[in-house]
């Protein structure tokens, strides 16, 4: 078996830990979802969940990468994701150091999204892209002129943050009229429903995209109202960072053409510049692995 990296991918619906070659593929993977419950209940299921990989690998690795939903606080090790809120500042370098005992290294999940699909999926050879994950939430990552952007303190391709609306509703991020507010699946799912769409009080954007995909009225303006924010957050970083492509994955983007149709229609309206013009959307390749490949390709590029 070639040299392995042992990726973390950590959100707020499942937590998955991977083992990954040095072409990028995925020979070892397991998920649990994430609990509910103060933050060493959500750290006994990552460890579980390494101790079963160092196990698959014999109990060697080359080095760890941990993908986090953020905030992240590289420079200290730390994160704080919006969705698990029980880790504030919660030091997970240095735990999975612990246990581990080898090099750590953190990225937010959006670059990990980005570097996975750079590496092994929709985005290889791209130089200045935009990784990004419709789902749950919005959240993205950068890689400029080859090389993964982090910013100062690893956070940067936040995008699900932008403000698309200034007179929008409140965010979970504490903000007002974030994309993520209007193109996130459960927010998706609750502007339907105030427009009267009716359905049960569980159904998600899964159903929301069935129910468009038959033709329900209410649901394709949902999906037409989300992919106009997503778009117009992408005209402005496409605008500020001369991006060539933007890979779209997650649950929301599962829906295909659904989204995909009008985000491309409404990208004309507000890409007025030709070298925004020029930027191609495209669907990603890598589903939910991508964040694990990502992971892992923190790893090999360090050396």
């Amino acid at each position: 078996m070639s040299e392995l990296a042992l990726a973390i991918d950590i959100g707020g619906t499942k937590i998955a830990v991977g083992l990954a070659d040095d072409d990028g593929t995925l020979v070892h993977q397991a998920r649990l979802p994430t609990p509910n419950g103060d933050a060493e209940i959500v750290w006994a299921v990552v460890e579980s969940l390494v101790a079963e990989a160092l196990a698959v690998a014999g109990g060697r690795v080359r080095g760890v990468g941990v993908a986090s939903a953020g905030p992240i606080d590289v420079p200290n090790g730390t994160v704080s994701p919006i969705n698990i809120t029980e880790w504030q500042r919660f030091p997970i370098v240095e735990r999975v150091s612990e246990v581990v005992g080898c090099p750590v290294r953190l990225g937010g999940d959006g670059l990990c999204m980005a570097l996975g699909e750079r590496w092994r999926g929709a985005g290889r050879g791209a130089r200045f892209m935009l990784g990004m994950v419709v789902s749950t939430g919005v959240g993205g990552g950068l890689v400029l002129d080859g090389v993964p952007y982090g910013g100062r303190t690893g956070n940067a391709g936040h995008v699900g943050h932008v403000v698309v609306d200034p007179a929008g509703g409140p965010c979970s991020c504490g903000g007002r009229g974030c994309v993520e507010t209007i193109a996130a699946g459960p927010r998706m799912a609750q502007w339907a429903r105030e427009q009267g769409w009716h359905a049960p009080a569980d159904a998600d954007a899964k159903e929301l995209a069935d129910a468009a995909a038959a033709g329900d009225a209410i649901a394709l303006r949902t999906f037409a109202r989300g992919a106009t924010a997503v778009a117009a957050m992408i005209a402005s970083v496409g605008a500020v960072c001369d991006l060539d492509l933007v890979v779209v994955g997650g649950g929301v983007a599962k829906a295909g053409a659904l989204l995909f149709d009008p985000l491309r229609g409404a990208l004309h309206t507000y890409a007025g510049l030709d070298f925004i013009r020029e930027l191609r959307v495209v669907p990603a390749e890598l589903g939910g692995e991508a964040g694990l490949v990502g992971a892992a390709a923190l790893v090999f590029s360090a050396r």
